[in-house]
């Protein structure tokens, strides 16, 4: 695609490389375990740059650019993103993550997908590390890009790295979302994932079925918006079938898609009595209204509806409420604030996803924490909730945090930068979603690693955005920080 041919709305914005190339991550479906399309297409790409291109054994790609002119004794450095993104999208929307391309729309000055995620985590990183790698007019150091797969879904990618594959010992990483703040630190966690083998029996003769959809809730990534005490409608569905007081069977309930995203919308497929089903709408408006009312002003959009629905078995009674009284009790959101960091999110769980069927049922819970310690601890008593339920929980995919290193030389530098190209202060934070940065220094010890990125609103929920002025922001101090070190 050349420089005179960027679709609408990438035709505009500048850079142009940088945007020419996240309209190729646009174009390429990327879902996580599902980049090789994506990989295989930038290896070409490198290759024919005249780059180094490696993939390694879990599917990483490695790309390469000698140094600049004058700078063939500067420190090799790496600059880090993750190929894969969240895949999201509001209901009775057709996309398909595995074949259709994301349209993005350009308004008052922001990128953004309407129905879907954007993409813009981690592809805009991704496309400005491209953009870097070929423009010959930069100066740098030696350059290695490691792009990384199935980040979103368990850092498959960054747990699968071998050491001695990377020679840079500076590491520039390109997947945190707000423009000014260098990243220094994030959570670690790991999951809990429950399943339970049910008896399904038949539906009972004479009931009516129904499905019960919470939806139009935010949603959001589980690390970075936890705090804001956004609608989890798998708890939220839960609790309206609780707070029912109708006899009912449950032949289904599903909530949630990603593991790492706020659920948004949740349903539960019912079969009641006639009788029953006549109050139903009633009640099913009452508790709309109570729970519109308790998320006022943080999820405006809850809507709690009733639809036709179709089954021919249910769970048992003793499996329906075995789950019932397990997701309602689950923990869900912040579990502790740092007691170091002011305003950071020390402790955590997302209840992520539920499916449940009368012949089995399965979710998942994600613990985050700045403390490993803290993380085993909550993951053990939701554990220990699903034993006295009578239910199989077992701890899988635990990844390490990255502790912050505040005496970080590269931070300085990156620091230094900043200033002077934009005559402002920047900050320095720490993160509780988690980046790969805490499972690359433990394969590489002794990296000095910093992270930045643009400003992106609303990451893993539908409607994401990118702020464009920050993406040439980001641009101008990517390539000022490699210029000055040497």
């Amino acid at each position: 695609m050349s420089e005179l041919s960027l679709p609408d709305p990438f035709a505009t914005l500048s850079p142009t490389s940088v945007w020419r190339h996240f309209a190729t991550l646009c174009a390429i479906p990327r879902p996580s375990k599902g980049e090789a399309r994506l990989r295989d297409h930038l290896q070409q790409w490198a290759l024919s740059q005249g780059l180094g291109a490696e993939v390694d054994a879990v599917g990483n790609l490695l790309l390469s650019k000698p140094a600049a002119a004058g700078y063939e004794s500067a420190p090799s450095v790496v600059l880090q993103a993750h190929l894969d993104m969240v895949c999201q999208k509001n209901s009775g929307c057709t996309h398909d993550f595995t074949s259709d391309p994301i349209r993005p729309v350009l308004r008052e000055g922001w990128l953004r997908a309407e129905a879907t995620t954007l993409g813009a985590d981690n592809g805009i990183g991704v496309a400005l590390m491209l953009a870097v790698l070929e423009d010959q007019t930069l100066a740098h150091g030696p350059l290695e890009v490691l792009l990384t797969v199935d980040e979103e879904a368990g850092m498959g990618g960054a747990r699968g790295l071998a050491p001695g594959w990377l020679k840079g010992r500076l590491m520039l990483n390109l997947d945190t979302e707000a423009w000014g703040e260098f990243y220094l630190g994030c959570a670690g966690g790991l999951d809990v994932n429950v399943a339970h083998q049910g008896r399904p029996v038949d539906l009972p003769k004479g009931m009516e079925v129904c499905s019960l959809t919470m939806s139009g809730l935010r949603g959001g990534h589980s690390g970075v918006d936890i705090h804001e005490g956004r609608g989890n409608a798998i708890k939220l569905l839960v609790r309206a079938l609780q707070a029912l007081n109708l006899p009912f069977e449950l032949a289904a309930l599903q909530g949630g898609t990603a593991r790492n995203a706020l659920p948004r919308e949740a349903t539960a497929v019912l079969a009641l009595s006639p009788e029953a089903v006549a109050i139903l709408p009633g009640r099913v408006a009452e508790i709309e209204t109570m729970l519109r009312a308790e998320l006022a002003g943080v999820d405006e959009g809850l809507r709690l509806q009733l639809s036709a629905g179709e089954a021919t078995q249910v769970l048992s009674a003793v499996d329906r409420e075995k789950w019932l009284n397990l997701l309602h009790a689950a923990p869900h959101g912040v579990r502790r604030m740092s007691s170091r960091l002011a305003g950071v999110v020390e402790t955590s769980n997302n209840l992520g996803m539920v499916t449940l069927s009368p012949g089995a049922g399965e979710c998942n819970f994600m613990v985050r924490s700045l403390v490993d310690s803290a993380a085993k601890a909550l993951a053990g008593e939701i554990i220990s909730l699903c034993a006295l339920a009578g239910m199989d929980a077992v701890p899988a995919g635990a990844y390490p945090g990255w502790s912050p290193n505040p005496a970080s030389t590269l931070l300085q530098r990156c620091q230094a930068v900043f200033s002077c190209e934009f005559s402002a202060t920047s900050s320095v934070q720490v993160i509780h979603a988690g980046l790969e940065c805490g499972l690359i220094g433990a394969v590489y010890p002794g990296m000095d690693i910093v992270s930045f990125g643009p400003t992106i609103r609303g990451a893993h929920a539908p409607g994401e955005a990118v702020e464009v002025a920050s993406v040439a922001r980001c641009w101008q101090l990517l390539t000022a920080i490699l210029a000055d070190l040497r």
